[in-house]
């Protein structure tokens, strides 16, 4: 079939493609439909969802909020709404409500959660972020001197030890030499250029750094994996990706270490849908690669959840509030997203970040135009 007599997709495909949740609402507002991203921030299929009150699924606690939404003839439009959500614990939202033209009593109701919005916008140069990034840089000359004696005892262990724990030298060595290429990388954090990016095998870049998580001390902390291995390689730079890893892992296994069951998953997915739009780029970037670190301590303290990418804001007594800003930036560097989310039901604080994949050329030009996202 040509491309001149190709239908348009219907808007059944064309909602259910979204990457938001959209709920189509009955009058009494029952849940008469609902889109895959709507299953999912619900937690529940289509099927169990169909004919449920909305009100049973979704809280948004503001009464003036849940009066206007009775209300099937008024367009609401509400920035960062806290809302209970399915089973999960409580979600910053952005909802957008609207009557259904000629069908009265219907109405559509989109949620948008913050953390997404927050994580897929480009925001300006922030004086704080930049101030608190220039602090490694500073640092990072005088970083160095000591690194290369670390480096140096590293390979004079190594000639003595056993061939069993050569392994354990190689380690150090290893890590000092990649401290070393993030310190010249530190040294430009206030330039806006990407770093090199590379296809790099994403489990085997999360094996290393448990590998170092557990060898510094980490070990009494249960480690699960839930990995697609599916999944194809990500494009990102190597170096900045371990980093990053090893920041999120010590973080977890530091935040549940006090929990009589400490433990640490790491999870890996395809997330399509996920994409994200460059001023001066025709296509935007998809980010279908998922990474969540979850752990199941007592998580980040809610007046502080807000700003933890932030720099100099920490929930440690001697933390120095960089790591975080870092880990966004080294992030953000690749193309990639971060977010932060807390599952107080079940105890459990997430970090998820979304990262792009190395494309076939047939994958890049499926990608549709910038102004379809």
């Amino acid at each position: 079939m040509s491309e001149a007599v190709r239908p348009s997709p219907d808007h059944a495909r064309l909602i259910a493609s979204l990457p938001y949740a959209v709920i189509l609402l009955r009058p009494g507002q029952r849940i008469a439909a609902v889109n895959v991203a709507g299953e999912q921030l619900l937690g529940q299929s289509a099927r169990r969802l169909l004919g449920k009150p909305l009100k049973t699924l979704v809280d948004f606690g503001e009464a003036r909020l849940m009066t206007m939404l009775a209300d099937a003839d008024v367009q609401i439009n509400a920035r960062d709404m806290t809302a209970r959500i399915g089973r999960s614990g409580a979600k910053r939202v952005h909802v957008i409500v609207s009557p259904v033209a000629g069908w009265e009593g219907w109405q559509t109701l989109t949620l948008i959660e913050s953390a997404e919005v927050e994580g897929f916008e480009e925001s300006g140069s922030n004086t704080h972020e930049e101030a608190g990034l220039r602090a490694p840089e500073i640092l990072a000359h005088e970083i160095k001197n000591p690194l290369a004696g670390i480096r140096g005892a590293a390979q004079l262990l190594g000639r003595k030890a056993k061939a069993s724990d050569r392994a354990l030298t190689t380690l150090i060595a290893d890590e000092v030499d990649r401290i070393a290429s993030l310190i010249d990388q530190m040294q430009s954090l206030s330039s806006r250029s990407a770093v090199p990016a590379s296809p790099v095998n994403l489990h085997v870049a999360i094996r290393r750094a448990t590998a170092v998580l557990e060898a510094g001390g980490h070990d009494n902390v249960r480690i699960v994996e839930e990995f697609d291995p599916s999944l194809p390689m990500v494009l990102v730079n190597s170096d900045a990706l371990l980093q990053v890893l090893l920041n999120l892992l010590t973080n977890a296994a530091e935040a549940c270490a006090g929990e009589d069951d400490p433990e640490l998953t790491i999870r890996t997915r395809f997330a399509s849908g996920i994409m994200l739009r460059q001023a001066g780029q025709a296509q935007p970037i998809r980010l279908p690669i998922e990474l969540t670190v979850t752990d199941n301590g007592p998580g980040v303290d809610p007046e502080l959840r807000d700003h933890i990418f932030e720099p100099f804001v920490s929930s440690k007594k001697q933390g120095q509030g960089l790591g975080l800003a870092l880990v966004r930036k080294l992030v953000r560097d690749m193309n990639g997203r971060i977010s932060h989310e807390r599952d107080e039901t079940r105890g459990l604080t997430h970090f998820r970040i979304r990262l792009p994949m190395v494309e076939t050329r047939r994958e890049a030009e499926d990608v549709p135009a910038a102004g379809a996202n």
